[in-house]
Parts: C-alpha cells; sequence; structure tokens
C-alpha cells in the first residue's frame, strides 16, 4: 500500500499550520480592505456639527463658518429689516417657502428661531455659486426697490435677508436653512436640531 510510511500527526500538524498561515495571511489583507470603507477623520470633521459664538455679532453684520464643505451665513438683523421682509411678498416665487428647504422650526417669515438671527447655506440654487451679501438700500446696480439682501453675481439671482428667492431671477428655489440650535443664549450648534425637528 501507497500510505505506508506516511506520519498521519505530522501530515495533520502541516495540514493545521498552514490553514493558521493561510487565515492570518487574510486578516493581513481583510482588515484593510474593511477599514478603506470608513470615512476618513477628514471626513467625519466636514460633516461635524459647527459650534458658532455670535456674542460679538453686531446687526447688520454676517459671519461665514463651514460646515459639510458648504459655507453657511449667519446674519444678525435690524428690527426695521425683519418689518421690511413682510413687504416683499408679491415680489418673492416662494415668499411662505413651501419647498421644505428649512426645518419644522424655521417655517416663519423670517425662517429662523430667532427672528434677528439668520442662519443660512451660502449657496445659490441655480448653480451653486455663491451670493454676495448686499444690506445697502437702493444701490444703482441692483435697482430703487432694492432693501438688502444676497445677490448671486454668477447670472443674477437675488434673495432677501431671509434667504427668500425673488421672482423672475434664475434661481428655482429659497436659500437652505441647515438644521441648528441654540445650545445658548449665543451659541449656535449647526448641523444637529437640538431633537425640535
Amino acid at each position: 500500500m501507497a500510505t505506508e510510511g506516511v506520519d498521519r500527526d505530522k501530515r495533520r500538524f502541516l495540514t493545521a499550520s498552514t490553514a493558521v498561515v493561510g487565515a492570518v495571511g487574510a486578516g493581513f489583507v481583510a482588515v484593510p480592505f474593511v477599514a478603506s470603507w470608513s470615512p476618513s477623520e477628514r471626513a467625519k470633521t466636514a460633516g461635524a456639527p459647527v459650534e458658532v459664538d455670535i456674542s460679538k455679532l453686531q446687526e447688520g453684520q454676517k459671519v461665514t463658518v463651514e460646515w459639510r464643505g458648504k459655507p453657511v451665513w449667519i446674519v444678525k438683523r435690524s428690527k426695521k429689516s425683519l418689518e421690511e421682509l413682510t413687504t416683499l411678498d408679491a415680489g418673492l416665487r416662494d415668499p411662505a417657502s413651501e419647498n421644505n428647504q428649512q426645518p419644522e422650526y424655521a417655517r416663519n417669515p423670517a425662517r429662523s428661531i430667532k427672528p434677528e438671527i439668520m442662519v443660512m447655506v451660502g449657496i445659490c440654487t441655480h448653480l451653486g455659486c455663491s451670493p454676495t451679501h448686499r444690506p445697502e438700500v437702493a444701490p444703482a446696480d441692483l435697482g430703487a426697490d432694492w432693501i438688502g439682501g444676497f445677490f448671486c453675481p454668477c447670472h443674477g439671482s437675488k434673495f432677501d435677508l431671509a434667504g427668500r428667492v425673488y421672482s423672475g431671477v434664475p434661481a428655482p428655489l429659497n436659500l437652505e436653512v441647515p438644521p441648528h440650535y441654540y445650545k445658548s443664549e449665543n451659541t449656535i450648534l449647526i448641523g444637529e436640531d437640538g431633537g425640535a425637528a
């Protein structure tokens, strides 16, 4: 018989050793492969909520922060500019903000939690340019009826100080309001809604 002289214990040992070495090798290949599916630290940081201190924000001033790679504007509006928002409805495409571009807690004429503080993603809804803050009243290039807001230099879209788009411009939608909440009187957390939505 051909099996004479075969050391069965040695064969079992070699088979088991080969299997162990193969399993360890497969682990060395699988671990980096599976780890590559996880988001990088940079990606985790980019999507993380952003905390903003607004204690030094002056009336009419705009602060820009980055959240998820997008500019987010925080503007402190005056009482006068808030009153003027109600006079613009006839010239706006979606004055009641019915297109769900804001959380439920910002579904109001000022599109904000606190009327005087606006939090808005600063990207035009037409082709993704970043509009400029134009708080001045009746500048020559925007007309005598301009009472302040945002103007997109790429294709001429105009938005009021609540981020609502004017009629007759290329942008189809109002500017987006990101999820956010007040951690304290002067601290806003952008990227979470604090359970309010």
